[in-house]
């Protein structure tokens, strides 16, 4: 926060000599729009209490997997089988269970095809007409007893009627899938197939029936998949067993069990040397990829299992054309992890993917040190066809992206296992919760990293979001899929620079910084709503800040502040001078002044926000020893500023 240079004299309000005024517009602010006292009212209950946290009767459902998977790679179909661990913890009766089936999004004919612009989009989702699921049977088991259930499949949700009652407090079910689909090439950004010169990338995520969550906002949690939005889960411990063909590696999401069924003895001994080395250590050499000495068998197939505990996600990678690098995570609390990379020879030509284990174990030990320890033992970035998809564990970034491109997507993408898979809010309706939350503390690594190398300043961020405000119709707080397509880059760049001002120009680094880790440690591994974030930030930095969270999230309110003019007292510069400031658009926001004398002199004046809460238009007396030369609001633009032109007085 910037410091006053001279003191302020007492606000005076009756002119005393004529202004030198700037030319004047219209204001359209309504201070008792801004400052509503109804806005954002809540008492809290015994589920989230008023103050942000948990409530004393916190509940969430919880999800546990095992999950068997075969990848058939002449007909690029994965053939499977989940059993679900479901626990009903709410205080209410299920009689229906909810999965999500998110490959039907796929299938021609889905919400989310007939949804896709003719023009296409990033999410594309036209086009591939073998995809979605194709369930061969669903099964429930309670109390012993198993039921074969007719599944209720509705585009991308599937409904398990319970000819039971499933109890509150505890009462538990199994559920038993067997399911395949094909693999999409393009699997709208998320997944799919990369075809290299030594065989094809297979990036598989949404690969299993899901649960959906069932929480105490809306009970079921059922928005279909469109796409764009992405999702919402349960947390669990998951099992996992992955069959490809024997000259293939596996990537995968959490810890793999049998590496000496799967690794050589050579790989073992590497895989060793790296989690003791900070430097990267080649477990799969470029020259090597391909050749029979890097597999313990080379014909038929081969299982690789996984585990990964408190997750809300798995997914996982697998081809014969990886090279693979790692090395070793250093976790502020003395614990040890490792960070890997596998990529085909075509990203090795870009070069950048030489560094990529160093971008993810870097980014994992900044944001474990400032936000809250990673969870997991063990990362990987994978190199294919999606562009940049994150999931718990394991990240796929665009095979082809160069230079500092490569630690942008990077550390974006391994950010999001702080928002939202640690801290699981729900990013298929408020996509600000996790896009904005991280690429917030993406800007603090960038500018953190190898010197800042590939410094992502609060000014860029400023500068990018200030676009986005001016061109934008809808606020953060619209759901993703009513959002425009060309519109969604708000939800990061916004929130983003939202929370950068709120922290430097508002509250104070010390008393964010608290209340943002605060909010982390209240909601790790819980389902926080839009609420419990501003309300933890209220009562942990101990300010209302509900006009904040009005103008910035809920509507698309844009910023004018201007220099009305200037006049002296007595007509005398050296009596001092009265300045009027305005602020003439919806939002409002605390004010820094530059101001500069004739005589050389000049200071810096900080106003609060809440000068505004009196009406649009500010007059207070400057010490001035001479004639103002120039008198300039916020003279670093760190605001996104709508009309600068009226941000600076001139002295004749």
């Amino acid at each position: 926060m910037k410091h006053t240079k001279l003191m302020m004299a007492a606000i005076l309000l009756v002119a005393t000599a004529p202004f030198c005024l700037q030319a004047q517009q219209k204001s359209v602010y309504n201070q008792h729009e801004l400052w509503d006292p109804s806005f954002f009212t809540h008492n809290g209950n015994e589920y989230r209490s008023a103050d942000g946290a948990p409530g004393p009767k916190y509940w969430q459902n919880s999800a546990g997997y095992t999950i068997h998977a075969t990848l058939d790679e002449p007909d690029t179909m994965i053939q499977g089988d989940v059993t679900i661990y479901y626990t009903n913890n709410s205080p209410d009766t299920l009689n229906y269970v909810w999965l999500q089936l998110d490959q039907n999004i796929f299938k021609p004919g889905s919400r989310g095809w007939n949804a896709t612009p003719v023009t296409g989009d990033r999410f594309d989702v036209k086009g591939y007409t073998k995809g979605g699921y194709r369930i061969e049977s669903a099964s429930v088991t309670y109390k012993g007893k198993s039921y074969q259930i007719d599944p209720v499949i509705t585009d991308t949700r599937m409904q398990l009627r319970l000819p039971f009652n499933l109890k509150p407090n505890g009462d538990k079910i199994d559920i038993k899938v067997k399911y395949e689909f094909n693999i999409p090439e393009y699997g709208a950004d998320r997944m799919g197939r990369l075809y290299t010169n030594q065989g094809v990338v297979y990036q598989l995520a949404q690969w299993y029936p899901r649960m959906c969550v069932f929480d105490d906002i809306r009970g079921w949690s059922t928005l279909p998949y469109m796409g764009l939005g992405e999702f919402y889960c349960e947390y669990g411990n998951f099992d996992y067993y992955i069959t490809v063909p024997a000259d293939m590696i596996v990537a995968g999401s959490g810890v793999l069990q049998n590496p000496q069924d799967v690794l050589t003895a050579t790989e073992l001994k590497r895989l060793n040397e790296a989690k003791k080395s900070d430097s990267t250590v080649y477990i799969i050499t470029k020259d090597e990829v391909g050749k029979a000495s890097t597999r313990p068998q080379h014909n038929g197939m081969l299982t690789w299992h996984f585990k990964m505990q408190d997750s809300r996600d798995i997914s996982w990678a697998a081809s014969k054309a990886f090279i693979w690098d790692a090395a070793r995570i250093n976790f502020p609390s003395g614990r040890k992890g490792i960070a890997m990379a596998v990529y085909p020879a075509e990203s090795a030509g870009y070069q950048a993917y030489g560094r990529a284990t160093q971008y993810l174990k870097q980014s994992i030990e900044f944001y474990s040190k400032n936000y809250y320890e990673f969870p997991w033992d063990n990362a990987t970035v994978v190199a294919g066809v999606a562009l940049g998809m994150e999931y718990p564990g394991i990240v796929f970034c665009s095979y082809k992206i160069k230079d500092g491109n490569l630690w942008h997507d990077v550390t974006h993408e391994i950010g999001h296992n702080w928002f939202p898979m640690l801290v699981g809010s729900d990013e298929r309706r408020f996509m600000w919760m996790d896009e904005g939350l991280n690429t917030f503390i993406n800007g603090y690594a960038s500018n953190w990293f190898h010197h800042g190398e590939y410094g992502d300043t609060n000014r860029s961020m400023s500068d990018r979001g200030a676009r986005m405000m001016n061109r934008i119709s809808e606020s953060l707080m619209t759901p993703p899929e009513a959002m425009g397509l060309g519109d969604y880059g708000a939800y990061y760049f916004k929130t983003a620079l939202a929370l950068n001002i709120l922290r430097d120009n508002v509250i104070g680094p010390d008393r964010f910084d608290y209340a943002f880790k605060t909010y982390i440690k209240r909601w790790a591994y819980k389902h926080p709503q839009p609420g419990d974030f501003f309300r933890t930030m209220n009562d942990a930095a101990g300010d209302d800040l509900n006009w904040f969270w009005k103008e910035w999230f809920y509507t698309t309110w844009k910023l004018d502040q201007a220099v009305q003019g200037v006049k002296y007292v007595d007509n005398d510069a050296s009596k001092g001078s009265l300045i009027t400031i305005e602020n003439l658009d919806k939002m409002a926001l605390p004010v820094t002044m530059k101001i500069t004398e004739q005589n050389g002199n000049s200071g810096t004046i900080n106003f609060p926000v809440e000068i505004w809460q009196r009406g649009g238009e500010w007059t207070f007396k400057y010490n001035s020893t001479s004639p103002l030369t120039s008198v300039t609001i916020d003279p670093d633009n760190i605001y996104p500023d709508m009309d600068r032109s009226n941000n600076t007085w001139k002295g004749e």
